[in-house]
């Protein structure tokens, strides 16, 4: 099966500030990105998006510009909760609680959030799920952190590598599963 994993574009928020699932807006313009992401998707396929708006808003453009055989929103496909953080910049966060998480990021969790092992579970789940009952193109609009664990899963990559997957806004990356 073809799957097409999808970062949306930048958003609204300035460099530095941790938005994980907080649910803000996309930087305009943004309709040239798209036509560019569309070029680069099959002409039809199932989609599935991150429930947030910036993820959303590509999502639905893709949708009427493909042949979309069906779209989901999937809640498993959010981007890592990082709790008391949401919003904050990364400067601000008090290092006695960000250094331990950036020392081991995949097993401890943000203040009051996940951490990447729990994103890595969900994504996992939501991968194994798919595999069952879908053999068509799919494309998958979601966050970094989501593609990053994906990205793992498919190459079995280990999780604390996951940063090696560059992700950039707008990119499309096409797998195999």
């Amino acid at each position: 099966m073809e799957i097409y994993l999808v970062r949306h574009t930048e958003t609204i928020c300035e460099k530095g500030v941790c938005y994980g699932q907080s649910d803000v807006g996309l930087a305009e313009p943004f309709e040239n990105i798209f036509e560019n992401i569309v070029l680069q998707l099959p002409s039809e396929a199932v989609i599935f998006s991150s429930p947030l708006k910036r993820c959303m808003i590509l999502a639905e453009y893709i949708q009427k510009n493909i042949q979309a055989n069906s779209f989901e929103k999937d809640a498993r496909l959010l981007e890592m909760n990082f709790g008391d953080w949401e919003m904050k910049n990364w400067n601000d966060i008090p290092p006695e609680q960000l250094n331990p998480w950036m020392e081991d990021f995949v097993n401890i969790n943000a203040l009051n959030g996940e951490s990447f092992i729990e994103l890595h579970k969900r994504a996992g789940d939501f991968l194994s799920q798919l595999s069952k009952e879908i053999t068509t193109p799919v494309v998958i609009v979601a966050h970094a952190g989501v593609i990053r664990s994906i990205l793992c899963h498919h190459s079995s990559l280990p999780l604390k590598d996951a940063f090696n997957n560059k992700v950039d806004f707008g990119q499309v990356i096409k797998i195999e599963l």
